[in-house]
């Protein structure tokens, strides 16, 4: 922290050499007379010759007026000491034109001795400024310091932020803003406002140039942020994105972590997961499953229908309310599609093993009552009349009364909870909603 004052100090004593530049002289304007007098360029010359005495930086530099045109001739160290006694003349009321004849000095010692005596001056100005300088400096450290005790009050911040990655933004955004604060204060104090705005305005540019750089960067730490104050799911919720199936394992700052239901892991960068459609399969405990049950179409097909939802009824893994229903649906003139869905709850009741339950039993309860499965035949129709054909019966074999056991896999869910390692980089809480 002192090396980074220092340097600040070093930056201010260097402003004034920096800032100052040799200024545009001023050309004299106003009309030109259309008489002269031997009066006005006299009265011009010594009104000239009065300011050349008075500052110690002319006095090798004489001056001559001819009909207004003043002609300087002399030695001077410095360049810039010539253009600021043109623009001082080009103030004198009467001077037409200005001719420049004066010569930068060869003479080392002269040179040496300019040299010494701004640099003399500069001393001065720094010796003076000392104290302001001091000022500055320990404003600023103090500041500084203040921002970091509260930056590592982590159980204040941890109170204010919903989980640790907001806490830990809010812990640099202090120590950044403090750092801010104690820059403009203590440069503010060493009367450095020049430079002040110079620091600003190169930090906007780096910040400008930097956010482009770094643009997925940036993207995807504002994605987890978001990600994190919203909770759109919690820890082991069964979600889709983007066509990938699994149950969260946690949420960290590079990305959220999914289980498959095959046992894979999958990292999604946040910024995928904040901008594509996400659908959460756990968020509503109460699901909907459909199966298809395939009949003959010359079957009593109303019957067929009211049958599948009786069944439906009388299973006990599904719910009562909302009540199954059961619909017909054409595919084809050789058979007829019954589309049977009923609810379940997903607390203590796992949604494939379910559906693949509702379908044994429901198939099964058809062919026992004689809706079979029709077979992939073509029909041919003959003029002359015919006895009636015997009707198609299959033998149905006795029912499986064991019920399968649609209990969610207790095998997984361990599985899960293994590998939400509690190392403070997941940003999810569970139970938030």
């Amino acid at each position: 922290m002192i090396r980074v004052f220092l340097f600040i100090a070093l930056c201010f004593l260097a402003a004034p050499a920096i800032a100052q530049g040799p200024p545009e002289p001023s050309a004299p304007s106003g009309a030109i007379a259309t008489h002269d007098t031997i009066n006005t360029d006299l009265a011009i010359l010594n009104r000239i010759s009065s300011i050349l005495a008075q500052l110690p930086d002319f006095d090798q530099i004489d001056a001559q007026v001819d009909a207004g045109i003043v002609t300087l001739d002399g030695e001077v160290t410095e360049q810039a000491t010539v253009e600021r006694l043109k623009t001082l003349i080009a103030r004198v009321e009467g001077v037409v034109a200005i001719e420049d004849s004066v010569d930068l000095s060869t003479d080392l010692t002269t040179r040496l001795e300019s040299v010494r005596e701004r640099f003399q001056s500069r001393l001065t100005q720094v010796v003076a400024g000392l104290p302001f300088m001091g000022l500055g400096l320990a404003v600023g450290a103090v500041i500084v310091l203040a921002g970091g005790w509260l930056s590592r009050r982590e159980r204040t911040l941890a109170s204010i932020a919903p989980n640790p990655f907001i806490a830990g933004f809010l812990a640099q955004a202090i120590r950044l803003c403090t750092w801010i604060v104690a820059l403009v204060v203590a440069l503010d104090l060493m009367g450095a406002r020049a430079l002040l705005g110079t620091l600003l305005g190169a930090a906007g540019i780096f910040g400008l140039s930097l956010s482009f750089a770094a643009r997925d960067t940036i993207e995807g730490f504002v994605a987890t942020m978001l990600l994190s104050l919203r909770q759109p799911f919690n820890p082991n919720d069964l979600i889709e994105v983007n066509g990938l199936r699994g149950r969260v394992i946690r949420l960290t700052s590079r990305g959220t972590t999914l289980l498959t239901l095959d046992g894979n892991h999958i990292r999604i960068p946040n910024q995928i997961i904040y901008k594509a459609t996400l659908t959460n399969y756990t968020l509503n405990p109460e699901r909907r499953f459909m199966v298809d049950l395939t009949i003959d179409p010359g079957a009593d097909l109303g019957r067929a229908r009211d049958l599948v939802v009786r069944a439906l009824n009388g299973m006990d893994f599904v719910l009562k309310r909302p009540e199954p229903v059961a619909w017909l649906d054409a595919e084809g003139p050789e058979h007829v599609v019954i589309r049977a869905g009923g609810w379940v709850s997903q607390d203590g009741t796992d949604f494939e093993l379910a559906r693949g339950e509702a379908f044994r039993l429901l198939r099964h309860e058809l062919d026992a009552k004689g809706y079979l499965l029709p077979e992939p035949v073509h029909r041919i129709r003959l003029e002359q009349p015919e006895e009636e054909a015997p009707s198609r019966t299959r033998p149905v074999r006795p029912a499986d009364r064991r019920l399968a056991d649609p209990a969610p896999d207790a095998a997984f869910e361990e599985m899960v909870e293994r590998g939400r390692v509690d190392d403070g980089r997941d940003l999810l809480s569970p139970g938030t909603r």
